[in-house]
């Protein structure tokens, strides 16, 4: 059942956009996101395959190649889709994972999905890789492919990387399917998180919800599994952007005349603040959003002087969750800007698409704050983007704390989006703040971000899914 390939990566989607033309021809364009610039050089230098779905449910298309990678479709149809993804992934796994901001749905039928779902994942990867090959598994999708495809494959070296919070046990419990859920992930020999908290649910949840016992940062499978025993490790790999790149692309002519040109658009506001976010209940925009509008009512801020930019990109909304998510904060908006706007400038300049690199870099140029206020996010790669942006060293940084971006920035205005007040409070320091103390903390930040990127965290989490080491060091 081995294939050729010396590497092999699965997730949900794969690197590139598919079209299918009316005549059957496929094309595709590239798919942003630092997943893909973080591995496209592995793939190119050892021959790797990419398995993952195209984005089109009900179509079947052969393995292509594309912008120098082997990519291997896996079909969903749409109840699988309606199912697998955004039912059991997204109504189920993702909000219990974000402590329960909303309450997650359990459905068995949804569940049998994921498991056929997570079974056709790990026939593609066994197909695709070579003997003895290195197969990196991403994500909450997948969380059972470790197991499937040890079975399949005993001779591949499997990491997964979680890139979501994994749960407390408290939380983790409600799950029906928890233990399968864990040990899916045991067959992996590397499991990695973004945060320690993060490492240290999960060996919790092994040590409740399982009959093995970790010790330090490795769980050793017995028997029933494989002969002799075998260690899994688990360890904390905070994901990076392409730092350099967002550099280099701030430091442009280009790119700081459109920065310029959208403070005159906005109307020259003295304070510009800036959210962009993923349209998800995860994200605190409601909590930013109520915040501003208490300080317009307190007249702390004012209009035109003060104006607040929320860039949310469309998300998952085939989920009633998400729906509903974007009907009240359109109507937060609407309200404040109702009250507090003035013929030609908006309180609040609220933006539901997605834009290029180029304009968000610009936009991050522009901002005089930026307000990254999740209620729960296992990085936020946002934050790290307007630091890489601001070789100015202008610009503030306001950071839930509950983002695990907070573990590495901590010059940020730190803050408890759910204590409205204090996030005010911070909204007003970084508003008037003084330029010796931005320019401190932004040279802080900026050391952070540029001292490793998205490259050199695939290469740390490869070098130690490599390693042939005690498991109890």
């Amino acid at each position: 059942m081995s294939g050729s390939h010396e590497f092999v990566v699965v997730a949900n989607r794969l690197p590139v956009d598919v079209q299918v033309s009316s005549k059957g021809k496929v094309s595709w364009d590239r798919s942003p996101g630092g997943l893909v610039t973080a591995l496209h050089p592995v793939m190119q230098s050892q021959d790797g395959a990419w398995v993952g779905w195209s984005g089109r449910a009900d179509t079947e298309l052969d393995a292509f190649e594309a912008d120098g990678m082997h990519l291997v479709p896996v079909p969903l149809s749409k109840a699988e889709v309606a199912n697998y993804y955004e039912g059991f992934s997204n109504a189920t796994l993702w909000p219990l994972y974000h402590d329960v901001i909303v309450n997650p749905v359990y459905h068995r039928t949804w569940w049998n999905s994921y498991l056929e779902v997570n079974r056709r994942f790990s026939e593609a990867a066994a197909g695709a890789a070579a003997q003895g090959a290195t197969v990196w598994v991403h994500d909450y999708q997948l969380q059972l492919v470790p197991q499937m495809l040890r079975r399949l494959r005993p001779d591949v070296r499997i990491g997964f990387f979680n890139h979501i919070p994994f749960p407390p046990v408290e939380l983790f419990g409600q799950l029906t399917w928890r233990k399968q859920v864990v040990e899916g992930l045991l067959g992996a020999d590397l499991i990695g998180f973004q945060r320690t908290g993060d490492a240290a649910n999960f060996l919790r949840a092994v040590r409740r919800f399982t009959d093995f016992t970790p010790r330090g940062q490795s769980v050793t499978i017995g028997q029933h599994w494989t002969r002799p025993e075998r260690h899994v490790r688990v360890g904390t790999f905070p994901i990076s952007i392409d730092s350099t790149q967002v550099d280099e692309l701030a430091r442009s002519e280009k790119t700081a005349q459109r920065a310029a040109e959208l403070r005159r658009e906005l109307g020259e506001p003295d304070v510009l603040l800036l959210g962009v976010d993923r349209l998800d209940y995860t994200k605190g925009i409601r909590h930013r959003i109520k915040a501003f509008g208490e300080l317009l009512a307190e007249k702390k801020v004012t209009v035109p002087t003060t104006a607040l930019v929320q860039v949310a990109s469309p998300s998952r909304e085939q989920v009633e969750q998400y729906r509903n998510l974007r009907q009240e904060v359109e109507v937060m908006v609407g309200n404040i800007n109702g009250d507090y706007s003035s013929w030609g400038r908006s309180a609040i300049y609220y933006m539901h698409h997605s834009y290029p690199q180029e304009e968000m870099v610009a936009l991050y140029r522009a901002a005089d704050v930026m307000l990254v206020t999740a209620l729960r996010d296992g990085m936020n790669l946002v934050a790290k983007e307007y630091v890489a942006a601001r070789h100015d060293l202008g610009g503030v940084l306001v950071l839930s704390e509950f983002a695990g971006a907070a573990d590495e920035l901590g010059q940020a205005l730190l803050v408890n989006p759910h204590d409205i007040e204090g996030l005010k409070s911070a909204m007003m320091r970084a508003a008037t703040m003084e330029p010796p103390e931005r320019r401190r903390r932004m040279r802080a930040l900026r050391k952070r971000v540029l001292s490793g990127d998205v490259q050199s965290w695939a290469r740390k989490f490869l070098t130690a899914l490599a390693a042939d080491r005690n498991p109890h060091e």
